[in-house]
Parts: structure tokens; sequence; C-alpha cells
């Protein structure tokens, strides 16, 4: 310890403990309601260990790891161990708790596949154990009588009491007692009931005990920021999700299929849909250059498509999709949506939750165009005002989707541009499943990669390769410059022929014209 550290009960993050624990102990499972909601009751409780470093104050802040999606609250009873126990009986096992309190059990789904069920990067974090903010003295309490309750921005999520517990809080004291000893100051988190889910930056989520003879922790209160620093792919594993992570985390159920008399979660492994040939996308934003946005913002659309056909590319216009707002041009980068045909209980396991639509849209990044794959289908809307609230928050250039679009009125008067085929008041379910985002897709009969330079206006939408996009840029404007000047001449009175297109005088004459400039 250095000069300037300072001690235990000093730091701030301890403030509702005795000082800094030894030991964190947890409990994978332990309500009956959260077993019933996992689908599988454990015979005997299980635990793994926080370290102390995670441990933070109430009124702090917790950081989601940049690149992951599931960080999800647990609202726990916490108990403080006030004397050594080591092999104690469970007549005994209440005594050695000093007292209660709150807690909450955060933690990554993205990391816990790599983890094995240690949880050492999935839940010991920096913040990732609030506790507090007061302690209840555990003499004047009835362990079998307690409540945890939990709060996710004012909106009861949880709310159980020890008597829905699978094993009673003596039991857990006893229990790990046998297998080592329980120092004064370690806690034990002692597992969460149903209703634990996904929270997202800015999310505010409060915990608060209570006993039934009255006493309370008060609401231990924490904010959900959003973290900047990447993970170092050379030095470990990075966040991955799957379906069952994605339902666990949300609290959803998995989709059951009846094999004889045993009902049995379905088993998921990736399919061919699942796995395309994906391309990066920066985490900073739009690539384009505000020279480059200029240009692009003054080059018409059917000028692009000239010069990108003179290079070699036809199949680079957005089919079928017309403008909300006609007068209003769309530059922007591509960020892209998959949408796959409905089907029951595909979309009983993608479509619920924090899907993937809800995914992008959270996710799209300033200057950015989602792009979506809708297979053409107009049965049904693709999004509505609220992703489009969503998405003009974000700062997000446009959207553009060859499906339809919910509330068009309140939609188009959000102000984001959106290019749509057509309008439709059913919801997504109808006719869509969401299936993935950042993948290459085909959208209006054209193929969008993620990064693309989507532009459109009345005209249409098109998709430019980045690599070409200044040059297509440059090459249309001055195209523009020409067309402007023959505009005049055919004004004036003189006959298009030879003219548009210029043959070798009027193409003398123009460079004339261009030197005097």
């Amino acid at each position: 310890m250095t000069d300037d550290t300072p001690p235990a009960r000093e730091d701030p993050r301890f403030g509702a403990l005795p000082g800094r624990p030894g030991k964190i102990i947890a409990v994978h499972l332990s309500y009956a309601s959260r077993a019933d909601q996992r689908g599988r009751r454990p015979a005997d409780p299980s635990y793994f260990l926080k370290p102390s470093s995670s441990v933070a104050a109430s009124g702090g802040e917790v950081e989601r790891p940049a690149g992951t999606e599931l960080l999800a609250f647990e609202g726990e009873i916490a108990l403080v161990i006030g004397t050594e126990a080591r092999r104690v009986a469970l007549a005994d096992a209440w005594s050695h708790v000093a007292a209660v309190t709150a807690a909450n059990d955060l933690g990554i789904y993205d990391l816990r596949v790599n983890d094995k069920g240690s949880n050492a990067r999935s839940k010991g974090g920096d913040g990732f154990t609030p506790i507090g903010p007061a302690l209840i003295d555990a003499r004047d309490v009835d362990p079998g009588a307690l409540r945890v309750r939990a709060w996710v921005n004012g909106e009861l999520r949880q709310d159980d009491s020890t008597a829905g517990m699978l094993f009673p809080l003596p039991q857990l004291v006893a229990d790990l007692s046998q297998h080592f000893t329980l120092e004064p100051g370690d806690v034990i988190l002692t597992g969460t009931p149903a209703g634990s889910s996904v929270i997202v930056p800015g999310d505010v989520v409060e915990v608060e005990v209570d006993a039934a003879e009255g006493q309370s922790t008060g609401r231990l209160l924490t904010t959900v920021t959003q973290g900047e620093a990447a993970f170092d792919p050379a030095l470990g594993s990075l966040p991955a999700v799957d379906d069952t992570q994605r339902a666990e985390a949300w609290g959803a159920p998995l989709p059951v299929v009846e094999r004889g008399s045993e009902a049995t979660e379905t088993k998921r492994h990736p399919q061919p849909d699942d796995v395309p040939s994906r391309v990066a996308r920066s985490t900073t934003g739009s690539p384009l250059s505000p020279e480059l946005r200029d240009k692009l913002l003054h080059a018409p659309v059917a000028g692009l498509s000239a010069q990108l056909r003179k290079r070699g590319l036809d199949n680079v216009t957005i089919d079928g999709v017309r403008p909300m707002q006609p007068e209003v041009k769309l530059v922007g980068t591509a960020r892209t949506l998959r949408f796959i045909p409905n089907r029951e209980d595909l979309f009983a396991a993608h479509g619920g939750g924090y899907n993937a639509q809800k995914r992008a849209f959270d996710d799209v990044s300033e200057g950015e165009v989602i792009v979506i794959e809708a297979r053409g289908e107009t049965g049904s809307g693709t999004l509505g005002d609220i992703l489009a609230l969503r998405a003009h928050a974000r700062r997000a250039a446009g959207v553009v989707t060859d499906g339809g679009v919910r509330d068009w009125a309140a939609v188009a008067a959000v102000g984001i541009p959106v290019y749509a085929a057509g309008a439709h008041p059913a919801v997504l379910g109808r006719r869509h499943v969401p299936w993935d985002a950042d993948i290459t897709i085909g959208c209006g009969g054209t193929a969008v990669q993620p990064g693309d330079v989507i532009v459109g206006d009345a005209d249409g939408v098109i998709v430019i390769p980045p690599s070409l996009a200044e040059e297509v840029a440059d090459a249309t404007l001055t195209q523009e410059d020409e067309d402007a000047w023959i505009a005049e001449r055919v004004a004036e009175g003189h006959p298009v022929d030879g003219l548009f297109p210029m043959n070798a005088e009027w193409r003398a004459r123009y460079e004339a014209w261009l030197a005097k400039r």
C-alpha cells in the first residue's frame, strides 16, 4: 500500500461495509422464481467468487464495456459475516451474520460463455457489485422474512422474499463454512429472484432490502454509463453473444420443443444465415470527411448513377423505395439490418427482447444510415415513430428500408430522412423476424455492405463503394457544371444535336469558357 492509498475503511467504495471484504461469494440460483424462469431447479446451492475491487457505493456509476450489449442487473440480499465461521451447524449459522444489506450483482452476458461458469470476467468488473446504502442488524430480523425489490428508471422489476428461496439464508452460511473459513467482513450475495433483465446506458437501477420488522437498507442507486475502451483481441477472448445468452439476459423463456413426453430447450447451432462474411464496422462513426460529405450533398443521385455506370457499376440503386421528405438530401454510411420471413418459432427466439432491430437503432452512430433488408415485403412495418425518434436522437443520417413503415405521418414529422417502399399499420411479427445486423444484405435488389456510402434524393437511393466515393463525387460535380453550361446554350436557342453530348466544336467553346471563369 502506498502512502496515498486510503485504508479500506476510508475508501468510499466500502462505505456501507465494516471494511474491504476479504471474500465476496455469490450464489448462482437460489430463488424458485428465478430457477423456474431458467427451467432448472438445482438440487444444491452452487457458488462463484467476485473480487472486492468490484464493490461500489450507492449513487455511483457502472460502465457497460465497449463492444457489449447484455449488461444485466440482479437485485440481491447481501449478508455481511460478523464472526469467524468454520464448519458451523445449520442451527448456529445465522449467529455468524452481522448484518444484512442490499446489493446489485451486475454482469455482462457477452463474456459469460468464455468464463465457463466462473463469472470472473462477466461479473468481476470494477463497480459490478454495488452494496448498501445502510446495514440492517442481523440479530433484529427473521432471515426467512426479508424482502428484496429492484427498480429500473422508477419501474418495479423485481419483488420477492426469502420465503421463496430454494435454500434458506442460514443454509448458505453453513454450507460455505464446510468448505472454507468465512471471516469477519466477508460478503455473501444470496442470489436474485425473477425479473432481472438488461439495462442500457442512461438507466438508473435501485435495489432495496427490508425486513418484516420494519427495517430497511434504503435504496441502493446505480447509473449505467457507456464505456469507451475496447477489449484488445491480442490479449484474450472478445465479447460474444448467442440466442441463449440473449434470452437469459433479458429474462425471456427459450422456445421448447416436445420430444415424446420430455420438454427440452431447443438447441441452437449457427445456421448458414447466422454466419455470413462480416464486414468490420468503425466504432468512431462515419468515415466521410466533411469535404466529401459536402460534395455528395451537392451531387444528384442521377449524376452519381451515371458516373458509377461509366466505371462498370450498374446495379447500385435501391429500387422500389420513395422518400418521405423528397426535399431532404440523404448522405451517410451504411449500417445494415436484416429481416427474414416470419416463422413463429424463430420469431419467438429472435423477435422479443433486445432483438437485432432494437440493437441496430440503439447503436447507430452519427452520420450512419440504417439500411434494412425486408425483401420488398410491404405487408408489415419495419420501423415506426419510436425507432425513428431513436435514430434521430443518435444523429443518424437516415433510414432506408425496402419494406413498410408504421406511423407514416409521425415518422415523417420526426424530420430524419426515411426512404421506404410504403406504409403499413401492422407490427414487425406479421411478416418479418429481425435476424442480424452489420452484415452484407440485399435492399431493393441491391447488395449493401456496412460502410458503403448511401446517397438519396427525390430520384432515389444509390450505393457507392467507399473506395470510389471521392472520385465519383468529383466526376459528378464536374459533369453537373458541364450540364449546366449546356442547359444555358439550349435555353439560348441552340439545338441539342452536337451540343448534347458536345462535339469537338462545342467542347472547344466550353473549354474556352472554363478558362475565362
